[in-house]
């Protein structure tokens, strides 16, 4: 890990920049997490909101697609409004869109008006997570340590708690209400940290890694040869093969539970709880586990950790067995995403880290349409069990591309 090598420069910096640097850090990890919270409030309701428009699987699987499209036009428009009008303001303005559409879902009732909803909330969750991403790339680059894993921490956290709630009141407060109460606390948390946010500058460009390091620049990608824009695309498709994972349970978690094993819907939302507390435990300590072990292996057990997680999860006959299934899966899955597009950025600077961040979004949000349509020709467990499969995958992968 190069970029932990470095001295000198980080320590010759002026101490008046240290402070800004550590807020920068704790705002953007508020936004990391409200977009956590608000995606798995909306999750948790999806049977519900299945059960008032009367869709079928196949039906919701098209219904919510319409996230993975919105998401895929946002993010490739993104960047572009990030490199035009700055990535803290494109954060907040996203944070705004993102609090307000996720009311949306339950105003319809049928599959087709979910699916229009649905996207203008995926547009709203592509930009935002483009948005700061890029913002959290430029700070690693600053701080000059691998603390990419913290922020995913965060988003596994806010996402975490978002089920607990959703399970909490699943059975008492209607969706309306539940994703309206989103709304107000999604638009008050980004009032408070959007202020902060756009009162802070953006690191320097200085600040990033060295032009002449292997970990590229933004002056320089039209210098990377072919062999290294594959390696690109392979860490990319990396984090899409482990983050299908996570839309697949995100979204088809609870109703497995709750459909297959007679869950009640308050245990079945914790389904999606469970996950999200193991991942953010292995991302907590991903930042200490790559210092010590390499990328590498985090890469190759993981992928393999969450392959017979999922496993199990998919394919257990007791509602506590696929529980374990599920927490075994996110400690597999933690720190998979944030490894690939922290490679991907060493061998292209923000290029790099935009390709893989894309097509590990992509799969994110192109799981779920594919489990629903998996689940209409075999069954949602057959279905489930493409993450075990797609996460070794991973783990082969991330092997072969080992030093």
């Amino acid at each position: 890990m190069p970029l932990l090598n470095k001295i000198g420069t980080a320590a010759s910096r002026p101490s008046a920049v240290a402070p800004d640097l550590r807020r920068l850090r704790v705002v953007l990890t508020v936004f990391f997490a409200l977009d956590g919270f608000i995606f798995a409030g909306w999750v948790v309701r999806i049977p519900a909101i299945k059960e008032q428009t009367g869709a079928s699987a196949s039906d919701l699987g098209l219904a919510l697609l319409g996230v993975s499209v919105g998401a895929v036009i946002t993010m490739t428009l993104t960047g572009r409004l990030c490199r035009r009008f700055g990535t803290h303001p494109v954060t907040v303005v996203c944070g705004v869109l993102l609090s307000l559409s996720v009311a949306l879902p339950p105003l319809t009732h049928s599959a087709a008006a979910l699916g229009v909803v649905l996207l203008i909330f995926g547009a709203a969750y592509g930009g935002i997570n483009v948005a700061f991403n890029s913002a959290a790339v430029d700070l690693v680059a600053a701080l000059r340590r691998p603390i990419m894993p913290s922020f995913h921490a965060a988003f596994s956290l806010g996402g975490m708690a978002g089920a607990g709630l959703g399970g909490l009141i699943a059975g008492s407060l209607s969706p309306t209400r539940h994703l309206l109460g989103l709304t107000v606390i999604g638009l008050l948390v980004t009032a408070v940290a959007g202020r902060a946010l756009l009162r802070l500058d953006p690191p320097a460009p200085a600040d990033r890694p060295d032009p002449d390091s292997n970990s590229g620049s933004a002056s320089s990608p039209r210098r990377l040869d072919g062999r290294t824009r594959r390696m690109v695309v392979v860490f990319g498709l990396i984090a899409l093969c482990t983050a299908f994972g996570e839309g697949a349970l995100a979204d088809w978690g609870a109703l497995h539970l709750e459909q297959d094993l007679a869950a009640h819907p308050g245990v079945a939302a914790a389904g999606y709880s469970c996950f999200a507390l193991a991942m953010t435990l292995g991302r907590l300590s991903g930042t200490t586990l790559l210092e010590r072990l390499g990328q590498t292996p985090i890469l190759v057990a993981g992928g393999a950790t969450a392959a017979a997680g999922m496993l199990l999860g998919a394919l257990a006959p007791t509602v506590w067995l696929a529980l374990l299934g599920f927490a075994v899966t996110g400690l597999g899955l933690a720190n998979i995403f944030p490894v690939a597009v922290e490679r991907a950025g060493a061998l292209a600077g923000p290029n790099g880290v935009a390709t893989a961040s894309t097509l590990g979004y992509g799969g994110m949000l192109l799981g779920p349409p594919a489990i629903g349509f998996m689940a209409d020709w075999f069954t949602l467990p057959t279905a489930l069990t493409s993450v075990a499969v797609l996460a070794g995958l991973a783990a082969v992968i991330g092997y072969t591309t080992r030093d």
